[in-house]
């Protein structure tokens, strides 16, 4: 699926600013673009000669990429060593003993892959100020209300950032929020930009089900993809702070300032302001510079194929029943989430005698305990 059509310019603005980036691969951008290498080059040399593109800040980044086995190794020892130390101090550390260190998000990923990072720590959405340590580790995700249109329909801007950069990743203007939309719209921005780690949103439809950690389809297309979904505290509107904030600006600067006509007219809006706001707009909250100065696209890339959890051979593996959440173990019928129907699971045993733990994937997603009830 093409991305949504917007101008030249605005597509080469957006493919110039990213490919500047430091540890931008080339060829990928050209891809998820839709343009050929050729015109790529292009559009990079004729930016170098000062056509149209306002020159940025060439601040060094390294590209989040999978690290060689020694570099892993590497990484894992500082943070056994200082077990209190984030991404940004192992790469430090790994700079200071005469080694190139990966980017801060590509030793996060490392420290997430091999366990070392905690569920609290990686869930902890301080009720102040807190910061991601790289672009892509976080995105926020959220509808900003609705908004009705001169013609009589409503608008629901979905909206998205990066929580390190504050980089407006989308700004999406749908007729609805319903879950087939906004995996759409995801699908559409995962082609582009590549893959977060985790998204953090609120309780709400479509994400959640009113309840911290319901499990929805969202979230386990989301599980499949390899991208967490976590959810802010209820009654806790602080922790979706940066959101709030976006929000509030395109509120005063948008949808309060001018009158949409339809969907098209609205995006055209929406994009318009996008624009701005990742390469114009001074944000006090990253010391005045542009969001798009911190910002680089995921390496992550969307799979041609929605991957499938894989198991051993030996593990006891069920199907969920296609009309209701429930698996078949010890001749009883187990209820677990109705997010999981037509999905296979597998049950491990845990570590007390007669419990055991029903996983999709690595991910345990509910328990049974043959005394009692799941």
């Amino acid at each position: 699926m093409a991305w949504r059509e917007i101008s030249v310019m605005d597509q080469r603005r957006e493919f110039v600013m990213l490919a500047t980036l430091g540890g931008a691969n080339i060829s990928a951008l050209c891809k998820r673009f839709g343009i050929s290498r050729q015109t790529g080059y292009l559009w990079l040399r004729r930016s170098k000669a000062g056509e149209t593109v306002k020159d940025r800040s060439r601040r060094p980044h390294s590209s989040p990429r999978r690290t060689s086995d020694d570099l892993e190794r590497c990484v894992l020892a500082i943070r056994d060593e200082h077990p209190a130390w984030g991404a940004r101090k192992i790469a430090r550390r790994m700079h200071d003993l005469g080694m190139e260190p990966p980017s801060a998000s590509t030793v996060h990923a490392v420290l997430s892959r091999h366990g070392r990072i905690g569920t609290q720590a990686s869930e902890r959405m301080a009720d102040g100020h807190f910061e991601r340590e790289a672009p892509n580790l976080l995105w926020q995700m959220d509808f900003k209300g609705r908004t009705q249109m001169s013609c009589g329909n409503w608008c629901y801007p979905l909206t998205i950032i990066d929580d390190h950069s504050r980089f407006a990743v989308a700004i999406e203007a749908c007729p609805n929020e319903q879950l087939e939309t906004v995996q759409t719209k995801l699908e559409e921005i995962f082609r582009r930009y590549g893959m977060p780690l985790a998204i953090y949103c609120d309780n709400g439809n479509p994400w959640g089900a009113g309840v911290p950690n319901q499990w929805t389809r969202l979230r386990v297309w989301l599980l499949k993809l390899g991208i967490k979904l976590i959810h802010s505290r209820p009654y806790h509107p602080q922790g979706r702070g940066k959101n709030e904030r976006f929000h509030r600006s395109l509120k005063a600067e948008v949808t309060d300032f001018a009158t949409l006509s339809d969907q098209k007219h609205a995006q055209r809006a929406f994009d318009r302001w996008r624009e701005i706001y990742n390469h114009h707009r001074p944000h006090e909250a990253i010391g005045m510079a542009v969001p798009a100065s911190r910002y680089q696209t995921s390496p992550r890339t969307l799979p041609h194929q929605l991957p499938e959890p894989v198991y051993d051979r030996s593990e006891i593996v069920r199907s969920v029943s296609s009309t209701k959440g429930y698996v078949s173990f010890k001749g009883k019928a187990w209820r677990i989430p109705n997010a999981f129907r037509s999905e296979r699971v597998a049950i491990r045993p845990l570590d007390s005698p007669g419990l055991f733990g029903v996983f999709f994937g690595a991910t345990q997603i509910a328990k049974i305990n043959l005394e009692g009830t799941v």
